[in-house]
Parts: C-alpha cells; structure tokens; sequence
C-alpha cells in the first residue's frame, strides 16, 4: 500500500511500471532526444577578420580541447587534435583568451595579427578554476569546504575496470582498498574513517548529477556451504574509466550536506568527457598486457614437506606416508600469465550552438587465476545544444551503456573447512601430484580437494547489463539566473550461471549428482531534479552564488533463482556436452528449489539548497539546508534536515598582506549534519519471505522509531600557494562523531516462534577525527624540462564512545576447527572493529600453545590504519616523461585467517601443507596443537606500494593525419614494501560476525592481487 509520501507527490510521480510506463517509457524519451544529433548545427556567424594559430602543452605538442575565446563575448572555438584552431572575430577584437582544464588561463594579444602561437602552462591550482559541486559549480577560490578535484590529467594511469582505482592515493583523507585481486572486483573506498556498523561505509558517487544506489545487478550465488558466495562485483563497473573527465571528493559536512541522509560517507562526483567545440575529432587509444602474482605466502615444497614428516615423526614411507613421491606446486598450477587488451575511441566536435561526443570501449581482461577473467563494451553519448536565437534554452542528454561479463572461480572468504580454491591450493600435499598417469584428474577420497579439480569442474558467469540515461532541458532566463530539470534513470539487469560437475565428490551432495543454480536480478533508479541557479555580482563587491532544488528519487529491487541437484539414482544430470544450467529440468523434481523476491519500493523527496556568498574577493560564506522525506524511515521520523556552515578568509587579498613570493593564504571553518540510510528497503516495517514449503516466516519487524543515522562534523582548514603556484599547501582538522548507529536485532521471543530481524537505532557515538594534509611542489617548469612532486598523508584517530546495550561481536574466523570463532569487538574506549584475542606467549617444552590470562580475549590492536600516505612524482624531458605514484597504509593489524586455518601445523597430520613459518619455528609443535584464534595470527599490516609507473613518449603528428601520437608502458602493483607474509597487505576481506556487522582487516582466502603490465598507443585524427 502507498505511503503518504507516495500519495502527497502522486500529481507529479515518476513514470512506473503499475501505470504501463516507467524506464522503458522514460529512455524512449532520452533515445528521441538523442536524435537532435542528427540535426545540422546552427552556423556561427560570420566576423570581419580570421585568426588561426596552434595551442601546445608544455611538451610542445599540440594540445586539443583548448577553449579559444574573443574576451567578452560567447564567440569561441576549441583547438584541434593537433592543437591548431580558426577563428573569425571582429574586427576591433584585440585579445584571444585560452583557458583548458589543469593548466593557466591566457590572454594574447591579435592586435594587427593573423596567426599566434600560445604554449600552455600546467596549473592545477588555479583559483578561477571552476570544480564541481553538488547540483552545480562554484570557483575553486569560493570553496570553503574539504574539497578536492582531479581531473584526467592526474588520474592514476593503467588498465581500470572501474574508475574507483583512478584516485587511489591521490585524495588526502581517502583510502581505497582493493578487496579482490579478481578483475572486476570490489573495493572499498573510506573518506576520512571507518564508521559503518552496518552497511558498505562506502561514499554516495554522483555521475553528471545522476546518484547511484551503490549496489550491483550481479546475483549472488551459494553452491553449497564448501563454497560460499564469493567476492562481490563493484558497482561502479559499468562506467568506462576513459569516459572520465574528472571527479570531485566532497570530505567534510559542509561540502556533503547537500546530499542530506546518503552523505554520511562522503560524497564522489563523477564527471564524464563532454563534446569540444571545433571540427570533429576522432581520439583513439590500445592497449595490451599482462598479469602475474604480485607475491606469494611461503609454504612447504616437496623437499621441505619431506623433511616436515620425518621432523614431526610421522610415516615418510609406507602405504600410511604423506610422501606420494613427486613434486607439485599446486598453486602454481592454478595461475597463469594473464592477458589483457583494452581499445576506446571517442568522437566529439561541434560548434557553438551543439556540442556532442561518442564513444565506444572495449575491455578483455584475464584474472591470473585460470579460468577467470572480465570482459565489457561500453558506449556513452553525450550531447549538449543551445536553441533559439538568444541561446537561452538548452538541452543536455547524456547516455551511458555497458555489458560485463565474469568468469569466477569458486574463491571465497565465507568458505567451509574445506576452504575455497586458493586454500585447496596452498594446503595440498606437494609430493601428490594433481592428475593421475593418464593425465585424468586425481579425484581424493576424503576431505582433501584436489585444487586443479575444483577449477576444471567448476564453471560460474555472470553478465551485467547497465543503462545510466538523463535528459535535463534548462532554461537562462538572465545571465545569472537560470532553471534546470533532468530526468534521469539508472536500470541494470544481471543474470548468473553455476554449475558444479557431479564427479567432484568432496563436496557434500555433488557426488553422482551435480550442481546447477541461476540467478536474475534487476535493479532500477528513476530520478527528477528541479534546480534554480542564481550567480551574480549583487554589488561591486558581493557576489551570490546559489542553488535551490527539489528532487524525486525512486528504487526498486528484484530478482529470481533456481537451484537443483541431479538425480543420483539416474545418474545425476548425465554427460550431454552442455553446462548443467542449460537443462536444468533434468534435475530431480524433490531436488530443485526455487526462489523470488522483491523488496519494497522505497523513495526519497527532497528540497534543498546552498548560498555562497563572496565579499570583496577575501571573506567567503556557505550555507545549505537539505530536508529529505524517506520511505525508509520509520512512521515517527519521516523527515530529517541536514545543514551546514562555512566559512572562508582569504588573506592575500588583504593590502596588508605581502603577496610577492605568497599568493594564496586562505583559512577555512565549518559544520554540518548529514545522514546514512545504508539499510534495507522496508526495514522499518513488517516483511515476510515465503519459502518452497509454502511457510510464511517473518523477516522483519516493525520498527515506527527507525531513523537515519546522523553524522555531526567539523573541519578547518588551510589552503597556501606560492612561487606562482609552483609550492600549494593544504591542511584540514576534521572531528567527525557518528551516532544514531543502525542496527539490526534479534529479540528473544518464546519458542516456536521465528526470530525476525528488528532494526533500531543504538545508543552510542564512533568518533573519527584528525588531520589531512596535501603538498604539491614544482621544481622545474620549463618548455623542455619539468619535475614536479606531490605528496598528501592523513593521520587519523578512532573511538567507540558511551556505547549502550552491551558489545557488539563481529569478525568471524572461518576455517576447519574455527567455527564460531570470533576475533573483533565494537565496545567503548576503542576502535571500531577492534581485536580482542587471547594472547599468545608462545609454545610450552610439549609444543603446545600458551596464552596470558588463561586465554582471557584482550585488545590486541586496531584493524585501521592510523596514517594514510600517497606520493605523486612527475618528471619531463622533451617529449619524454614518467609518472610514479604510491600508496600506503601505517599502524593497522591484519588477522592472517589463512595461516591460522589453513597454514597451521594440525594439516600435516591431515596430510596437507603447512605455511613455512610455522615449520621453522624453534620449538616443535605438536601436530596435534589446536590452532586456535589468538594474537600468534594477527601482524602489522604497514605497507608502502608502488601502485604505478607510466613511461610516455610523445611522437606528435605522423604521416600527415594521425595528430598527437602518444606511446606509453605502463607497471602497476610493481612492489609492495611490508613485512605482512600474506599474499597483500592492501586487505579489507569484508566478513561477517553476528548480526549482520561487517569486519574490517581479516584476510582469508581471498583471490590474490596481480601484478600488471600494459603497452599502449593513444593519437587522434
């Protein structure tokens, strides 16, 4: 039944699906408006003298994209690919002003001139420059929030399936961790801390104004308990990185407010390439390469594993022996040398009235694990026109479109104890070999899974299907007033494929019967944007720069599934040449489950606003205000208002201050409120699943008191340029307190009633707090010569405070001998996700473990870093330049789960490997010795990684038409300095302990990171 909120905005709803319209009735809209492409573009009028010249960079190649105005007036044109332009301007024109993204605005004088040459310097400090906000723009200068921008000049460089990994250590204050070596894998971006008990704590991202729900198509997935449900997709797969022009990090409340209940975790604005101005240039980039194992854990080869029997007395002959004879390296023989190629060409051009650009991209990556890998095409358009003669209405259609595909393999970190792919690997037996004389696959009795099996008998894909579209007609009424609306609608479909053969025999069920399960989900986002923007000088010296707006956002979530199990009385499904999904009738009828949901729809009203008000060019104020209505929240508290404050100084325009060598000095203070509904649809009400039994269970109780949980967060800061913006210098203090913490609970209710999931809002605050720092440096700018460094670190402290209702358990520890057990606590006067373990004091004379207190748990360390770093350095001569960046994480623990499950000395007298240091420790331990959960298993996790080094050369223009060739080699993941001797200290394998809390800093199993390497060719025509 229809909520008020739906009732109360009913005239003006968004097309749905109940009134036969919705996103299919919505993109025939966006695909008719994509046709204004065809229409000729209005020409330019005719001028009384032509201009022409060439724009370069600092390389002296020529630049394309460089705006080339007539200062003054809206007559302009954009450089070429090769950097040339033609403009006619009036005859009394004097000047040509040049302005392009990271680099100085010019001005040149044409008096009595033809032709002019302009060389571009490189500044990514400019204070005209303008960055994107949320629902607008403003001048870098007016800004007085956290706020950081880059653009695709500072991007990391290499091969990317989502552009999360572009702004890897470039943002002070922001960490992104890769949770899986797979391609296409998830990350985990934090801004600024940790704070989520529940949820992903990952930020808002904001494409072209377009919000995204943060969740993925692709289905999930359980064969069985022995597999578990693998590594999630990211979300953000569907955007093709090349497709990036920049994105804007919005950190602190007084940026983020405007977002109101989905900005607690920060905010990400992604801006995608739009159309230049000037004659049609066509830009094309390839590239090829490949992938190996960054590092490795060291376990027992073949020698060592013989020398380990006759040390721990166990047989090393004999039909009862270990010792099988021969020599293997299985996880070696489950990785390989992956491929990579990825192609993008891009077409875009225009002229004053309509700009539009194409493109298309293709990426075919291979995970290093055989049999996995990622596969996509992509294509966007981008349009934007000017119509009637005063140019006062506009029309901007943006699509972006995308299918991957994954190839998974049965690698996960929620696995039983017969461990997941890469533990089957690491703990078989080396002298075993994997296939038998006639080269079949060893089948084992048993609970020993031959890893080389379960890769060949396995096979799992998905493909995902993405559609972001908007169209926004806007009207100018003034030079400084103007209306906007978009229309907009994010729809991904995904289907999934899994099937396990039935002569795998080790896993419960599989024998003689086989496994097959598909799964369909299709998630929709429609979105409606009312916006007024004012911009205008009120006096000569106050300016108001000023957004107000109203916005509809509706989410809908669903999807289906099958699973069955052969018939083992027939001979399961049989050996017909096809994956078990493509008959799965053939199943037995009593083994086939069939399953279908569908969340609430859940919506979101808004009205906000912002006011930026800029006095004298020195003193600058920000106010916003955002009231969202949330379906999502319980009956009592439907409506949340979020405002923040801000305010900046600006020093070096005072005539006091001396300005010769400093040129910015500029001081910042602000507050505000924002919220996080990271919660499930329909979690404030009642909810029932309905299984294959025909019983109806609860799911979820009511809870009328749910709200949104509430962020509170105070920042200053500092911004310092000198030396002509060769030396720029940016601090924040951030103080950031959580509370109203989401959480989900299971009341004690008298058998035989089923427990349902209640959620509340907790008594208690998480506190994150500390400082960022960012430093950007020029040694050298010359035409020929140019080094630069940059640097940004953050040191960060966090707390649990007055906590009520008892601790919180969380961080599972998964493994045979391990169920049940936990490792990390939330509580008061610690950090969030701490580790509380046993401590262990070491091994007694009989090789057994011992611990402190009689194996009291106790704090053993915090799985979050306290300091983030990341280094830039940029080097040129002539037309060659390297680029280098790096990344690191200092004063967190990791919980190596994989050593204590799989790496411990008790598989040896199972018949399986063990981890090297735990054969070289010098006491003997006893084989039988419990491995269990303590601090002998928790490490620093400190590291400092080399994330990439690009090698460019520019070859300029060749053979006459290719325009400013470009070849490049690029290394990422080259080297990773820490003493951690897992396979990656860059860890976040998101686990789960009780109630639904997710874990932070456990690595289990997880698929092991990569190594890469890419070679590449970029030009235009």
């Amino acid at each position: 039944m229809r909520n008020n909120l739906y009732k109360r905005y009913n005239p003006c709803e968004l097309p749905n699906a109940s009134g036969g319209r919705g996103p299919a009735t919505l993109l025939k809209l966006l695909l008719l408006g994509v046709l204004f492409v065809l229409f000729p573009l209005l020409s330019q009028a005719q001028a009384n003298r032509s201009v022409s010249g060439k724009v370069t960079d600092e390389t002296g190649a020529g630049l394309p994209g460089v705006t080339v105005l007539v200062p003054g007036t809206s007559n302009g044109t954009s450089s070429g690919a090769d950097g040339g332009f033609q403009l006619d301007v009036p005859a009394t024109a004097t000047k040509l002003s040049f302005s392009f993204v990271g680099y100085s605005a010019q001005q040149v004088d044409i008096t009595g001139k033809s032709s002019v040459s302009v060389a571009m310097k490189g500044d990514a400090q400019a204070l005209n420059e303008i960055v994107v906000t949320g629902y607008g723009t403003a001048r870098k200068s007016d800004l007085t929030g956290a706020v950081t921008q880059i653009t695709e000049k500072e991007f990391n460089k290499g091969t990317f399936t989502s552009p999360d990994q572009l702004i890897q250590g470039r943002v002070s204050g922001v960490q992104v961790s890769n949770n899986s070596g797979q391609p296409g894998g998830p990350a985990s971006v934090r801004i600024r801390g940790n704070s989520a008990v529940t949820g992903t704590g990952q930020p808002l991202y904001v494409v072209d104004g377009v919000a995204l729900d943060g969740r993925t198509a692709r289905p999930g997935l359980t064969a069985s308990t022995d597999v578990g449900t693998g590594a999630d997709s990211n979300p953000l797969n569907f955007l093709n990185p090349d497709d990036i022009e920049s994105m804007t990090v919005l950190k602190d409340a007084s940026a983020t407010a405007i977002y109101g209940s989905r900005a607690a975790y920060g905010v990400v604005l992604i801006t995608t390439k739009k159309g230049k101005t000037g004659a049609p240039i066509l830009n094309v980039s390839a590239s090829g390469g490949f992938s190996t194992l960054l590092r490795r854990p060291e376990y027992l080869n073949a020698s060592q594993y013989r020398q380990a029997l006759s040390y721990y007395g166990l047989p090393t002959s004999g039909p009862t022996s270990a010792d099988k004879g021969g020599d293997v390296d299985a996880l070696k023989e489950i990785l390989h040398t992956g491929s990579l190629q990825n192609y993008n060409v891009a077409m875009s051009g225009g002229g004053e009235t309509g700009r539009y650009r194409v493109s298309l991209g293709y990426l075919n990556q291979d995970g290093i694990v055989r049999r996995t890998g990622f596969e996509k095409y992509s294509a966007s358009l981008a349009t934007n026109f000017q119509f009637l003669e005063s140019k006062k209405l506009g029309l901007d259609i943006n699509m972006t479109t995308s299918q991957f595909k994954e190839q998974l393999a049965p690698i996960t970190t929620d696995a039983g104890y017969r461990g997941s792919l890469i533990g089957q690997a690491l703990q078989w037996n080396p002298t075993q070999p994997l296939r038998n004389a006639d080269g079949s696959l060893y089948i084992v009795q048993g609970d020993v899974i031959n890893p080389l099996a379960a890769q060949e008998l396995y096979d799992d894909r998905s493909r995902v299907n993405s559609v972001l579209a908007s169209i926004a007609p806007s009207y100018k009424f003034t030079d400084w007033l103007q209306y906007r609306l978009m229309l907009s609608v994010n729809y991904s479909s995904g289907e999934r494929r899994q099937s396990t053969s039935q002569r795998l025999i080790n896993y419960p069920g599989i024998e003689n019967q086989g496994y097959a399960a598909i799964g369909n989900n299709e998630l929709t986002t429609q979105q409606m944007v009312h916006t007024l923007n004012f911009n205008k000088k009120l006096s000569a010296d106050l300016n108001l720069n000023a957004v107000v707006g109203f916005e509809y956002t509706k989410f809908a979530n669903s999807g289906t599934g099958m699973s069955a199990y052969g018939n083992a009385a027939t001979g399961g499904f049989g050996n017909y040449g096809l994956d078990y999904t493509n008959y799965i009738q053939f199943s037995a009828a009593g083994n086939r489950t069939v399953s279908s949901f569908i969340d609430p729809t859940s919506a979101l009203q808004s009205f906000f606003g912002r006011a930026i008000f800029n006095y004298k060019e020195r003193y600058v104020l920000t106010g916003t205000l955002r009231r969202d209505e949330s379906s999502k929240f319980g009956a009592n508290h439907k409506v949340g208002y979020f405002p923040s404050f801000a305010a900046a100084w600006d020093l070096s325009q005072e005539a006091f201050f001396p300005s010769e060598k400093l040129s910015q000095l500029k001081l910042r203070a602000g507050f505000g409120l924002t919220g996080n509904q990271e919660f499930p649809a329909g979690a404030s009400q009642d909810r029932f699943t309905l299984d294959n039994n025909g019983a109806v269970i609860p799911l979820n109780g009511l809870s009328p008191d749910l709200k949104w949980q509430a962020d509170r967060q105070y920042n200053v800061g500092i911004d310092i340029a000198a030396f002509d913006n060769r030396l720029t210098f940016t601090a924040d203090y951030f103080n950031k307190t959580t509370s109203d913490l989401l959480f989900p609970t299971i009341p004690g209710l008298p058998a035989p009633q089923v427990q349902a999931l209640y959620w509340k809002n907790l008594n208690g605050n998480i506190i994150n707090k500390g400082v960022e720092m960012a430093l950007g440096t020029t040694f050298v700018r010359s035409d020929k010569v140019d080094v630069g460094l940059n640097v940004n670190a953050t040191f960060i402290r966090n707390e649990v405070k007055d906590l009520t209702g008892g601790d919180i358990i969380t961080g599972a520890i998964n493994g045979q001998g391990l169920s049940g057990a936990t490792s990390q606590l939330i509580t008061n006067g610690y950090p969030i996700n701490a580790f509380f373990l046993p401590q262990f004091t070491g091994l007694n004379d009989q090789g057994q473990s011992q611990y402190a207190n009689g194996g009291v748990a106790a704090y053993s360390g915090s799985p979050n870093p306290r300091t983030l770093l990341g280094l830039s350095a940029n080097a040129r001569y002539g037309k060659l330049s390297l680029v280098a960046n790096m990344t690191g994480a200092f004063g967190q623990y990791i919980y190596n789960n994989t050593l204590n499950a799989v790496g411990n000395v008790g598989q040896i007298g199972a018949g399986k490997n063990i981890a090297l240091s735990t054969f070289n420790n010098p006491i003997k331990e006893a084989v039988g010795n419990a491995g269990s959960a303590s601090t002998r298993y928790l490490q620093k996790g400190d590291y400092l990684k080399m994330s990439n080094i690009t090698l460019s050369y520019g070859l300029g223009d060749v053979a006459g038409f290719v325009k400013g060739a470009r070849i490049f080699a690029t290394g990422q993941n080259l080297f990773v300095i820490t003493k951690y001797d897992g396979f990656d200290p860059e860890v976040n394998t998101v686990k789960r302990g009780s109630n639904q809390v997710p874990s932070v800093g456990i690595d289990y199993l997880a698929y092991p990171s990569a190594r890469v390497f890419t070679f590449g060719v970029n030009f235009s025509l």
